[in-house]
């Protein structure tokens, strides 16, 4: 029997939970990323605990137990058990009685076979026990082993119950899945065949998984393909992934934001972004048509900077150079030496913001190398002129 042995498991905080529900002879099992990232030797970063309790047996058993229970999706069976001020999202076995593309009417159960079948990959129905032991009700084993990111059952059947669940191929395949032997034709055929389904979900929903994509290590060829079945034009209408390819390997860096900007402007709306976001995309991508790296650096800082350099050599085709990378972060540590106060009472109003910013640009221009008495022989012979 496979077994997993990662620290998290053994965890005492963890095993707390899993006893409060065994010793009321209730199954504790956790499921979905946590045992699939523990197989991979991922980060697991949340514990799913899949359990034939009912959500308020768990609520009344944490208690006993001396662990907080917070009912953060109890009409859905989930209840975050606290334990050692670590959160476990404890979940009763369901089974979907009713979808309509968007969200699903469920049912208790006490099956874990019915709660593994209406999940959406078979690399996310794994299950495992208290001891790591895992258990694979509908096969999909062997599918995370080759890191192949199947629907369960019929594809075209997971996508018309959740039209997320498109996006949500790519996404994990780009995480997940093994670039080398490609992608589920049947899972790509079924995706391409219901197009229409993703016009019924939520921006936020649609925002939320293309930014999780874009964050993985090398999204270029989920997106590629995303392309290719109409997903991209679907969502983003005028998206361009030209760039994004040679952005992951000029700046392997790069940030979902960043990457973003790569397939284009204007996308806020679309993907419903924060508004922090999507400043940042469209200041980042303006800034990679535009401006000298002395002036990016220096108006930008050094990291916004290098990654607008960086995005304008994949959108040119071209190198990313070093010395512009330099010169960027030499200027981000420049101060500019003059100030209003020392062009008054010569210059008041909009001159004066004119005469700073026209002396500010020749500052940036000579490469910072204009001293103050410089500029302010510059403001002179201005004014004189």
């Amino acid at each position: 029997m496979t077994k997993l042995t990662s620290d998290w498991i053994a965890r005492a905080e963890t095993q707390a939970v899993c006893r409060m529900l065994t010793d009321a002879g209730a199954q504790a099992l956790f499921v979905g990323g946590c045992v699939r990232n523990a197989f991979l030797e991922a980060p697991v970063a949340d514990i799913d605990i899949a359990t034939d309790a009912l959500p308020e047996q768990v609520v009344v058993l944490a208690e006993k137990a001396g662990l907080k229970a917070v009912p953060t999706g109890i009409d859905h069976g989930t209840v975050t058990v606290v334990s050692g001020g670590l959160p476990h999202e404890v979940t009763t076995f369901r089974r979907d009685v009713e979808t309509d593309g968007r969200r699903a009417v469920v049912a208790f159960s006490t099956d874990v076979a019915e709660d593994a079948a209406r999940r959406d990959f078979t690399m996310n129905a794994l299950y495992a026990n208290p001891e790591g032991e895992v258990i694979d009700p509908l096969g999909g084993l062997p599918d995370l082993q080759a890191r192949h990111v199947r629907f369960i059952g019929r594809a075209e059947d997971r996508i018309r119950e959740d039209h997320l669940r498109s996006l949500r191929f790519f996404r994990f395949h780009a995480w997940y899945g093994d670039p080398l032997h490609g992608m589920d034709a049947d899972a790509l055929a079924a995706i391409a065949e219901h197009l229409e389904g993703l016009a019924i979900l939520s921006k936020e929903r649609i925002g939320h998984e293309v930014m999780k994509l874009l964050a993985a290590p090398d999204p270029a060829p989920a997106v590629a393909s995303m392309r290719q079945t109409g997903v991209l034009q679907a969502i983003l209408p005028g998206a361009d992934d030209t760039a994004l390819g040679p952005l992951v390997h000029l700046w392997p860096e790069a940030n979902a934001t960043l990457r973003l900007a790569a397939l284009g402007r204007g996308f806020d709306e679309a993907l419903r972004l924060s508004k922090a976001d999507a400043r940042r995309a469209e200041a980042l991508r303006h800034a990679a048509e535009e401006g000298t790296p002395a002036e990016l650096g220096y108006r930008m800082g050094a990291e916004d900077a290098c990654a607008a350099l960086a995005l304008r050599a994949a959108l040119l085709q071209q190198p990313l150079e070093d010395s512009d990378l330099e010169v960027a972060r030499h200027a981000a540590t420049q101060v500019f030496p003059v100030k209003a106060g020392d062009l008054m009472p010569d210059f008041e109003g909009p001159a004066l913001g004119a005469a700073l910013k026209d002396l500010e640009g020749a500052w940036i221009a000579s490469g910072f190398a204009l001293t103050r008495d410089d500029l302010l022989a510059k403001a002179e012979d201005h004014k004189k002129g």
